[in-house]
């Protein structure tokens, strides 16, 4: 036990100048962030940009996109554990981890956005009054902890078991992992029907929003993701098969192909046979109205419909290409998928008010802490995985 905690603390707190800075950053922003907070905590959420007419701000956005790029990690264990697929299957653990410090920060979104986090504890099961199976949002509050302590259990048990030599049960972790594969997507959809079921915002009302959440997030959380692995492959850190890439390069294109297929399929049947829905979608056109998220969405069209034209091109070929490509559908998708989805919904309000949320500065420091202690927790972790994972740790 001493071993490995020490084994924890020189992975954590030793390393190369350029792993420290960003170390050091991560921490600085976070602490920022977490002074903002308590600026808000201190005088409420009207620190922020919201009100009565927009409730739902950059919190409960970014909440939306963390969802998805958490449930992402199940299309590399689907591959690595139904299909047995040996190239994927070394370095699924990563976007495990990855699932986890995801999940923390959708959880921390939410807090946050709560006015008074200190009465969450009524939705404790057996100490407050835990509304289930009536209420959608105590589903959601299963599934997205459910799903933080499978990944938790999955990460855990590898990591212990590689650090200490053994062979992995397949008996205790297989069943967990086709667990996973399963309870993944329902964490999306699950928060699909949250939006679906508020009869007071017409822009919702589409049986579209699941399907296009899980496209939206196999092809941002990837992304992300192949990042990461381009970067650990070109600094030699971790070995990386091509066709690995390649493969979860598909899946991104085939994804992204997908959800805008939706999304334009959706444009098409509220413009062309317009609805109450209608008001909501010309506003976030920019044909309607005068609002800033407009510009913003079809900046997210630009960079979306660019990076599928590198990845369907023989620029798929440049690495460089495609680390662009790849962060052009991390914006581009956060933006659609956050700011695009949510903010429209509430302009006009219920009664008619043209009302424009612009974040606060407070606000917007907050959630540049909670990205950064996200980032922190996945590259402290992986700092911690990459040696045992690579074998040149054990017990």
């Amino acid at each position: 036990m001493f071993k490995a905690i020490w084994f924890t603390y020189c992975q954590i707190f030793k390393g190369s100048r350029s792993y420290s800075t960003w170390i050091f950053i991560l921490f600085a922003l976070s602490m920022i962030g977490l002074y903002a907070y308590a600026n808000q905590l201190a005088q409420g959420l009207a620190t922020t940009g919201m009100g009565d007419e927009v409730s739902w701000g950059l919190y409960i956005a970014n909440f939306v996109f963390l969802v998805g790029m958490a449930a992402a990690a199940v299309m590399l264990v689907i591959p690595a554990y139904i299909f047995d697929d040996k190239d994927i299957h070394k370095v699924v653990i990563m976007a495990e981890l990855f699932a986890v410090a995801a999940l923390i920060m959708c959880l921390l979104f939410i807090t946050i956005d709560v006015g008074r986090p200190d009465r969450l504890w009524h939705m404790i099961p057996f100490i407050g009054v835990f509304h289930w199976p009536s209420s959608i949002l105590t589903w959601d509050f299963l599934v997205l902890n459910g799903y933080l302590a499978i990944n938790l259990f999955l990460v855990t048990y590898y990591l212990t078991s590689k650090y200490r030599g053994k062979e992995l049960n397949k008996k205790y972790y297989l069943p967990v992992v086709f667990l996973s594969i399963i309870w993944a997507p329902s964490i999306h959809t699950v928060t699909g029907f949250l939006f679906q079921g508020l009869v007071g915002r017409p822009f919702w009302h589409t049986g579209l929003i699941a399907p296009r959440f899980l496209a939206s997030a196999f092809s941002a959380g990837p992304s992300f993701i192949l990042i990461v692995f381009i970067y650990l492959k070109s600094k030699a850190i971790v070995n990386i098969s091509q066709k690995a890439l390649d493969r979860l390069r598909v899946i991104v294109t085939v994804s992204l192909i997908i959800n805008l297929i939706f999304l334009v399929s959706e444009i098409f049947s509220e413009i062309y046979h317009p609805s109450e829905h209608a008001v909501n979608m010309l506003i976030l056109l920019g044909v309607k109205g005068d609002s800033y998220i407009s510009v913003f969405f079809w900046i997210a069209i630009a960079l979306v419909l660019t990076a599928l034209l590198i990845l369907m091109t023989k620029l798929r070929y440049s690495n460089k290409m495609l680390i662009f490509a790849y962060a052009f559908i991390v914006i581009g998708i956060w933006i659609e998928k956050g700011l695009g989805f949510l903010i429209p919904a509430f302009i006009p309000s219920t009664i008619g008010d043209f009302i424009q949320y612009v974040p606060t500065l407070n606000e917007i420091l907050i959630v540049m802490g909670v990205w950064a202690t996200g980032l922190l927790i996945y590259s402290i972790l992986l700092k911690i995985s990459l040696p045992i994972i690579n074998g040149k740790v054990s017990k």
